[in-house]
């Protein structure tokens, strides 16, 4: 009888161990999967809050489609104004600019630097739009256009602060010059209308972002 009852004993309790161990795995199991949940739903939101911090503060404005409408309208000086909305959404795409080269609209968050400077290759619009927002007249120029012309108007754009130059194949003239809304055809540098429009639109009152910096931006 002795005997028999020891053995039952001893088997209860090794079923009862096995049973905790049993439940041991179980709430294991169970911490693993909790957690695994946890970081899941962790990462999520963490992820949400990212996105939505990046729509609000505009990291995701290269989304937004420009908006710019209206026409040129020639003025008796002959200078064109756009006359309705420029754009002027920072993005990381390139623009559709219904005008060349483009007086205004979205436009790349880094402008080209503007203080005189005098580039040989042709610019990335996004950039240079950016620049005439900061007040700098743009001039451009075709392979049609004279180099006596061209090496003019390189002097006088070196010496004038908020200004830049550069080619521009797909324009209609061989010389044109540019500020934010506005842009005027010239015959060569030493048209009259070059003195009055650097005069009027340099820093002008047109200028959406008077005394923004002309440097510190992209260089080439």
């Amino acid at each position: 009888m002795g005997s028999a009852k020891n053995r039952n004993s001893a088997e209860r309790k090794a079923r009862i161990e096995e049973m905790r161990r049993a439940e041991q795995a179980r709430e294991r199991r169970g911490r693993i999967i909790t957690i695994g949940v946890s970081t899941v739903i962790v990462a999520a939101l963490v992820v949400g809050g990212v996105v939505l911090v990046r729509s609000q503060t505009g990291d995701d404005e290269a989304a937004k489609p420009d908006k710019t409408t209206g026409k040129f309208v020639a003025g008796d000086d002959g200078v064109n104004t756009w006359k309705g909305k420029l754009a002027s959404t920072h993005v990381e795409t390139s623009v559709d600019y219904p005008m060349e080269p483009p007086v205004g609209g979205n436009h790349h968050r880094a402008w080209m630097n503007c203080n005189g400077d005098v580039y040989t290759k042709e610019l990335r619009r996004e950039n240079a739009v950016h620049s005439l927002e900061h007040g700098a007249v743009w001039v451009t120029y075709t392979a049609k256009a004279q180099k006596a012309d061209v090496d003019a108007l390189a002097a006088k754009v070196k010496k004038t602060p908020y200004s830049l130059m550069s080619p521009y194949a797909n324009q209609d003239a061989p010389l044109i010059l540019s500020a934010w809304g506005h842009q005027v055809t010239v015959k060569s540098a030493a048209d009259p209308e070059v003195d009055k429009f650097f005069a009027a639109y340099v820093q002008g009152q047109q200028t959406p972002e008077p005394g923004a910096s002309c440097t510190g931006g992209v260089m080439k």
